[in-house]
């Protein structure tokens, strides 16, 4: 059945919607809306007053079940920030929603949830959040239960440019599916760029659980929830064109490293944050890869190209500068411009059986490479821009304290210059920072929250730090904060970079701090000045009996930096430490770790 009803009170997108929601009616309810609209058919006037027939609506269009659960598994804190968005719109419709990250929900509760809501992004190479790992195991274990009277909906987020693209959210939803319960609406998957998709999955999912407010929210003409809506003035969406302070490099004459100390000024944007927080910088491409890309293409860099999704026009030089991702490609990106082009290497290059080839080829190379590689000059620019992913903010640990440093931000950025395909490459924020701002430009802004990487409560409470090069950015944070408030915790902080004369970042400052007791100790590892390379791990293996006690002492323990590497060998000489000073098993350390992730005692943020 679906309603066709025309020289009504409503409009084509609110009948749209109603439709979707006949589905989840019961049949007796189905009938009565359905005549109740088809009755409308013949006024030959749109109703001027909703009063009654709205009243109708709300009494006899029962809404779904009142109660709804939210979880939410984030590493970087978009989905924690999506799930207390959709939490409020809920509420908003009447309904009681219970919202909790996956680490601080009770597997074992599950089988007493009706409606479970899950937003969840996948981290590295397909990996759950670290706050999501617990949630995904159980269900994935033998001891999840049956759940044939669960209704469920998965939002995933993720990026095309990993092979594993919203891995977590496809196996979250494949295996609810599998336990029996049945989807609200269908699982949407979102790349970088994910408020259209989020927003479309939000008027899903709320169309479904609340028939009658939805119903009555279209006899009101109130259309349902829009993502983009900002929490306050200034958001990921919504930037502060911030000026830039200072733009300092952190590292000695001769280093092979090139590391920026870059101050904000957030003065009148009233965006607040806290330590272990991250900002979101919006970037430029660098201008010599985008007038190398007009060339190749034989494009003018006056002619006019769309810029967003509103339609705004602009230059093409401008839209490639600042507007779309140029330097990454993705084969959602390569399957369009074949489709666009019908270039025979693209195709051959996507035929089945040739993924590892395409996996390859992906990776490291940017749009230059693809338009050359494929000879693909000749396709009109608007054409082509219109298949490219928005150009994404980069996202920096924040390393100041806004304590010590009111009305200001610091990040801590290392630039990424290499070779690679016979070419200089950049990368695209880091270097933007470093060749092209100055103290007095403007750079767009925003405040990311990160609800997994934050001080204990308890100011008592010992904290490690774990931080190799610019790993280190966030426990300057954790010092000016620790500093301001005089917190009389302990803290000790492992840190290490190449070379103690040129690399050590911040060295005055921790001095400082170890002088005046605000930091209890401190274990570096320059890993080129000696024979034999020493990292952090190493240190934090030499002092394994102090770091146990700490740790039995209720330390909170904080990794930041790479996560392929660094973040891998520090838990596995965590691992190695539980073993050995306390006696356990590799299984009883596991635990013992699991637990403390648990707990929020053992927080990382790794990229």
């Amino acid at each position: 059945m679906e309603l066709q009803v025309t020289n009504s009170p409503f409009n084509q997108e609110q009948i749209e919607l109603l439709n979707r929601l006949l589905p989840s009616l019961a049949d007796s309810q189905r009938i009565w809306l359905s005549g109740y609209l088809t009755a409308l058919q013949g006024a030959k006037s749109p109703v001027t007053s909703s009063a009654t027939p709205l009243a109708d609506v709300a009494a006899t269009v029962q809404a779904a079940p009142k109660e709804v659960t939210v979880l939410f598994g984030s590493q970087t804190g978009n989905c924690n920030r999506l799930a207390k968005k959709l939490t409020k719109e809920l509420e908003a419709k009447g309904l009681k929603v219970s919202l909790s990250a996956m680490g601080d929900f009770k597997p074992n509760s599950l089988k007493t949830v009706q409606n479970l809501l899950i937003l969840v992004s996948t981290h590295g190479e397909g990996d759950a959040p670290d706050n999501a790992i617990t949630f995904y195991e159980f269900l994935h274990s033998k001891r999840a239960p049956k759940l044939d009277t669960l209704n469920f909906s998965v939002l995933a987020l993720g990026d095309t440019s990993y092979e594993f693209y919203c891995q977590t959210g496809k196996d979250f939803d494949k295996r609810l599916e599998e336990l029996g319960a049945k989807r609200i609406s269908p699982r949407i998957d979102c790349d970088v760029d994910y408020d259209d998709s989020a927003a479309e999955w939000f008027k899903q999912v709320i169309g479904s659980l609340s028939v009658a407010s939805v119903a009555a929210t279209v006899v009101s003409g109130v259309n349902a929830t829009d993502v983009n809506e900002t929490e306050s003035e200034y958001s990921r969406t919504n930037p502060f064109q911030a000026e830039v302070l200072e733009n300092l490099s952190l590292n000695g004459r001769g280093s092979d490293r090139e590391t920026r100390h870059i101050e904000i000024s957030l003065e009148g944007s009233n965006l607040q944050y806290e330590p272990g927080d991250s900002l979101g910088i919006y970037p430029e491409n660098h201008p010599r890869l985008v007038e190398e890309i007009i060339d190749a293409m034989g494009w003018s860099t006056t002619e006019l190209v769309t810029l967003n999704k509103n339609g705004d026009k602009g230059s093409l030089q401008e839209a490639l500068l600042r507007y779309y991702e140029i330097t990454v490609l993705t084969k959602p990106l390569i399957e369009q411009l074949a489709k666009l082009t019908a270039n025979a290497g693209l195709n051959e290059l996507l035929v089945a059986g040739r993924e590892q080839e395409l996996r390859s080829y992906i990776n490291g190379r940017d749009l230059l490479d693809l338009v050359q590689d494929y000879a693909l000059k000749g396709v009109p620019a608007n054409d082509f821009v219109s298949l490219l992913r928005k150009l994404p903010a980069r996202l920096y640990s924040i390393s100041s304290s806004s304590k010590a440093f009111p009305d200001e931000v610091h990040a801590t950025v290392r630039s990424v210059r290499y070779e690679a395909h016979g070419r200089n490459r950049y990368g695209v924020c880091s270097v933007h920072l470093a060749d092209r701002v100055v103290a007095g430009d403007k750079l767009p802004v925003y405040i990311q929250q990160n609800m997994n990487f934050k001080l204990p409560e308890n100011p008592e409470t010992p904290i490690i730090m774990i931080g190799p090069g610019t790993g280190v950015a966030p426990f300057r944070a954790f010092m000016g904060e620790r500093e301001e408030t005089q917190a009389p915790g302990k803290s000790w902080l492992f840190y290490g970079d190449q070379h103690f004369i040129t690399d050590f970042l911040y060295q005055i400052e921790w001095q400082r701090w170890l002088g005046d007791g605000v930091l209890t100790k401190m274990d570096v590892a320059f890993s080129r000045d000696t024979d034999k390379k020493v990292y952090v791990q190493h240190r934090m293996q030499e002092n394994s009996r102090e770091l146990y006690e700490w740790l039995q002492e209720g330390a909170h323990v904080y990794v930041c930096g790479d996560e392929k590497k660094m973040a891998h060998d520090v838990q596995t000489t965590l691992l190695a430490i539980l073993e050995q000073e306390g006696g356990l098993s590799p299984e009883a350390a596991a635990e013992y770790l699991s637990v403390m992730q648990q707990q929020k005692r053992y927080q990382r943020d790794v990229y």
